[in-house]
């Protein structure tokens, strides 16, 4: 099992969620959060003072998958974030050891 995690630009959700849907995958957690990488923020003016905004704001995207659908996921994601400009965001991919689902006891693949 792979755990992927992919930080996108907040407007690309709905893309990515009916990308995924698309390849047959339907369970994910969304995170609200802020940083920066390359594009180091940018200032704005507010009642006439200019002030930085390091942090923008981002979404996390977190989803676990079986090894065979890993490829798929992490190339769906791409296409539907993808907007050509500088903050599209980045994915890692992890490997996951166990799964449980809590309300079966089922593990592995079966709890996914």
């Amino acid at each position: 099992m792979k755990k992927i995690e992919a930080i996108i630009k907040p407007f690309k959700l709905d893309e990515v969620k009916e990308a995924l849907q698309d390849i047959g995958l339907q369970g994910m957690t969304v995170y609200e959060a802020r940083g920066f990488g390359r594009q180091k923020g940018h200032t704005e003016l507010y009642r006439g003072a200019e002030y930085v905004v390091d942090f923008l704001p981002k979404l996390k995207v977190e989803l676990i998958v079986d090894d065979s659908v890993a490829d798929a996921a992490v190339e769906a994601i791409t296409k539907a974030a993808h907007s050509g400009r500088i903050g599209d965001g980045k994915i890692f991919i992890s490997s996951v050891e166990e799964a449980v689902r809590i309300r079966t006891g089922e593990k592995g693949r079966e709890a996914l």
